[in-house]
């Protein structure tokens, strides 16, 4: 059975979990990893493990634990649902995936900022996955300057072997069902 590895790129409410959610939901076989379950886990049982400053080392060796886990164990989709919009970082993941035999998708949500910023008005989502910010208002601002940042930026046709762009809810469904489709095409053809 040929494997994907979905990679969701974008902001801070934009989507990414729900898309992640929806698509674990109606693809056989796939499992969403979600730094923000770890950064919770860690912010709730062993805070005093987070660093001060710099990388959040701890969240990124248990997600990386949790993915070496999954790839090397188990027969899943993976469905990495964390902002990933670091391209540096994207190009780096994807290569180990593909090195691996994966076949990569990435969904980058292109949400407009205005959207953004009421959807984190109007949150109800918890803040214990915070380690530096106080509010979603602050960690999308902080998003919102990284954006000048010149590695950070949207993912491009031949980054990964498909890509799709989220610019409005109702594009989730029809993505996932691409998707779905695309899974079922490289098995049909390995059959």
């Amino acid at each position: 059975m040929k494997r994907l590895v979905i990679i969701t790129v974008g902001k801070t409410h934009s989507g990414k979990t729900t898309f992640a959610k929806a698509l674990e939901q109606q693809l056989p076989n796939a499992l969403v990893i979600d730094q923000d379950n770890h950064a919770e886990f860690i912010n709730t049982f062993y805070k005093s493990l987070l660093p001060k400053k710099g990388p959040n080392a701890i969240k990124y060796a248990i997600t990386q634990t949790i993915v070496d886990y999954t790839v090397n164990q188990t027969p899943y989709h993976v469905i990495l649902c964390n902002s990933n919009r670091s391209r540096k970082n994207r190009e780096e993941l994807l290569a180990d995936f593909h090195q691996k035999g994966f076949i990569s998708i990435l969904v980058s949500f292109d949400i407009p900022d205005e959207v953004l910023r009421e959807r984190v008005t109007n949150s109800e989502r918890s803040t214990t996955i915070f380690r530096s910010a106080s509010t979603f208002e602050e960690v999308l601002s902080r998003q919102q300057s990284d954006s000048l940042q010149v590695d950070v930026v949207a993912p491009v046709e031949g980054e990964a072997n498909h890509l799709f762009i989220i610019r409005d809810s109702n594009e989730v469904l029809p993505v996932v069902q691409k998707i779905c489709q695309i899974a079922q095409t490289y098995n049909a053809f390995k059959a």
